[in-house]
């Protein structure tokens, strides 16, 4: 078994925020394009991010567009 230090899970509503995006964003990523946006993990009925996750992701969409 792995263990490694859990941290703080973003909530929706953080991941917009960061992002700059409307909170329907993350959800219409999530259902219609679900290769775009950050990963996310299900944790009973709700959707979290893990920060480094969110950072990993912003920063390939600033590779992809250079």
């Amino acid at each position: 078994m792995v263990n490694r230090a859990r941290g703080h899970l973003l909530s929706i509503e953080d991941v917009a925020a960061q992002l700059g995006v409307p909170v329907k964003t993350i959800y219409y990523w999530r259902t219609l394009h679900p290769e775009y946006g950050p990963p996310a993990i299900k944790v009973g009925k709700y959707l979290r991010w893990r920060p480094a996750d969110v950072e990993a992701w912003i920063d390939a969409q600033e590779h992809e567009k250079a």
